[in-house]
């Protein structure tokens, strides 16, 4: 009866003109991209040293899983969304471009200095006590690369005042003409860096779009959701392509580091998606244990995002001391291991749950006391407009 009650009061407390598909999508997203790292990542010990390998790797077949859970475009969708909503509402109030862009990195960057200090101070006792160097360097690059895209990320939001009416047409294009030289012509490989802002431009100026009015009706959402599904199988089926949306452990092209043509027209294909579902999210929000817990993820977004790696590791570090165990330690190249790989997920859950507790104040503020409104209470209080009010957390 006590999560009811809460969840009631979170629900009461939210302004009935607030769009939670939005607070919905990005939850899905930030889901999505962890499940998605729990189920095609794994720690494999070969010679006394610890290294990545994925499912992919060895069943290619397996590539649908990317396809579900590799959800970065929604986010960047729904992140450009806000983020022009927020800046016109700054706008309005009088707000300084400074302040508005000072408050909202430093909702996004405040919680990556745990996540710094922790491995910092990791990889220098790991390398004190004689662990072997690719180890190390391992467990580091695994457990720092979401900062790629925060960076990104924080570099879209500052550029918002510029992004809010460009066309994602533009964007696309330059995809387009990188991939054409690249591949077509034998252009340099680092040539393909250009599509790290570019890529991810094309989704965060369709949230744009969304925010002007013009991704409303459901044709956009159909011709989206289609076109990109076409082109994206045109290229993998036609062009060569990879058809996994992540990367994979020595494969000779990663459709996602950096971005390619295929990965963007996906992303394409799952922002259209996901402006298909938001008139039935509205509808499952307004169910008030559904929405109180979209509300927390929110509240959690990147705290989640940078430990579920760590929260990865932690249990894979652990459990060597039961020995090599199946679909955690094994090599992830039969269907053993993919049956044994959902077993953990609960345990890297509870993992991450730890780590929430540990370092959620950093991103939601210290914990009130003396009887007042919780945080998810206060923040669906705050005064300003509701269209563009968020979830701490983008």
């Amino acid at each position: 009866m006590g999560v009811r009650q809460a969840a009631e009061r979170i629900d009461a407390a939210t302004p009935p003109e607030r769009d939670r598909a939005v607070d919905a999508l990005r939850a899905l997203a930030i889901l999505g991209v962890v499940l998605g790292h729990w189920l095609v990542t794994a720690l494999v010990v070969d010679g006394g040293t610890l290294h990545t390998a994925s499912p992919l790797q060895h069943m290619p077949w397996l590539a649908p899983i990317s396809w579900v859970f590799q959800t970065l475009a929604v986010f960047f969708l729904v992140g450009g969304h806000v983020a022009t909503l927020a800046y016109t509402s700054a706008r309005a109030r009088g707000t300084t471009y400074p302040q508005w862009l000072r408050s909202r990195l430093a909702r996004l960057f405040k919680p990556v200095a745990a996540v710094l200090a922790l491995w910092t101070v990791t990889a220098t006792a790991l390398l004190l006590t004689g662990a072997p160097f690719g180890t190390v360097r391992t467990l580091v690059k695994l457990a720092l690369s979401p900062l790629w895209f925060l960076l990104v990320f924080g570099v879209l939001t500052a550029a918002t005042p510029l992004l809010r009416r460009l066309n994602p047409l533009w964007p696309l294009a330059v995809v387009l003409h990188v991939d054409l030289v690249r591949f077509g012509l034998g252009g340099p490989d680092w040539l393909g860096w250009v599509n790290l802002p570019a890529g991810w431009l094309v989704p965060y100026t369709l949230g744009a779009a969304w925010t002007r009015g013009e991704l409303e009706g459901r044709r956009a959402g159909w011709l989206l959701l289609g076109g990109g599904a076409v082109v994206t199988a045109v290229l993998v089926g036609w062009a060569g392509y990879p058809a996994s949306m992540v990367g994979v452990p020595g494969a000779a092209v990663s459709n996602l580091n950096p971005p390619t043509l295929a990965a963007v027209t996906f992303g394409l294909a799952q922002c259209g998606g996901a402006l298909l579902l938001r008139d039935r999210l509205r509808s499952g929000m307004r169910r008030p244990t559904a929405w109180a817990a979209v509300a927390l993820v929110n509240l959690s977004a990147m705290t989640i995002f940078l430990w579920h790696q760590t929260a990865l590791m932690a249990t894979t570090a652990t459990g060597l001391a039961a020995g090599r165990l199946p679909g955690l330690h094994t090599v992830p190249d039969g269907l053993g291991w993919v049956a044994a790989r959902p077993v953990w997920l609960p345990v890297f859950a509870l993992v991450l749950a730890v780590c929430l507790v540990a370092f959620r104040s950093l991103e939601q503020g210290p914990r009130r006391t003396g009887g007042r409104a919780s945080r998810v209470i206060h923040v669906h209080r705050r005064t300003e407009p509701a269209a563009t009010k968020e979830v701490r957390g983008a």
